[in-house]
C-alpha cells in the first residue's frame, strides 16, 4: 500500500473544505472491475453499514433515489445514530466517469458529529494488469461547540479510518 498523505488543502468549493486525507493502493483487476465494485455505494461505504468501535457499535443504513448513486445527480442518504444521536447525511454525485473516476458531496445541512461537510471519491488508472485506486475525502470540520471539540480531536481520524476502510476493502476484493 502506498504511504497515505494528509494536510490541509484549501479547496475552490463554497462549503471551504480546509482539510484532506487520502490513501491509494494497486490492486490485481481491471479499472472497469474496479469501478464497477466501488461504483455501488453498498460496497464503498459497506463500513458505515457494520457496527465498529469508530461508529459506537452503532450502523448506518442507505437510501437511494432510482439512480441508485450511478449517475451524475443522484441523491444517496445515510441514516442512523451513534450513542442515541439521530445521524443525517444527504450526498449527491458530482462527477461520474466510468471507469475512471467518481465524487460526491454532502448537500444542506448534514446531521453528523466531528465533521461538518465533504467531498469524497476514487480515481482509478489502468497499469498493465493492476489498477492504481487512490481514495480521498475532503471535509469541513464542525461549527457547533461540541461538535467542533469533537471534530478537533475526532475529525482526522474517522477520516482517516473511512478511507483505509474502503482501501483496505478493494485489497480484501482484489488483492493488492
Amino acid at each position: 500500500m502506498d504511504v497515505a498523505t494528509s494536510g490541509r488543502t484549501a479547496a475552490p468549493n463554497l462549503n471551504a473544505f480546509d482539510h484532506h486525507f487520502e490513501s491509494s493502493i494497486e490492486v490485481k483487476a481491471a479499472c472497469a472491475a474496479v469501478f464497477d465494485h466501488l461504483d455501488d455505494f453498498n460496497q464503498f461505504g459497506e463500513h458505515m453499514t457494520r457496527s465498529s468501535w469508530m461508529m459506537a457499535g452503532s450502523a448506518m443504513r442507505y437510501e437511494f433515489d432510482e439512480a441508485r448513486g450511478r449517475a451524475t445527480g443522484a441523491a444517496v442518504r445515510l441514516l442512523g445514530s451513534v450513542l442515541g444521536i439521530r445521524l443525517e447525511i444527504e450526498e449527491r454525485v458530482t462527477e461520474r466517469a466510468p471507469p475512471y473516476r467518481k465524487s460526491w458531496e454532502t448537500v444542506g445541512q448534514p446531521r453528523m458529529i466531528v465533521v461538518k461537510s465533504y467531498r469524497m471519491g476514487f480515481e482509478l488508472t489502468q497499469r498493465d494488469d493492476w489498477t492504481h485506486l487512490r481514495v480521498f475525502i475532503d471535509y469541513a470540520m464542525p461549527d457547533r461547540s461540541f461538535s467542533r471539540v469533537l471534530g478537533r480531536l475526532l475529525g482526522s481520524v474517522y477520516a482517516r479510518w473511512c478511507v483505509a476502510s474502503i482501501v483496505n476493502g478493494a485489497a480484501l476484493r482484489f488483492g493488492a
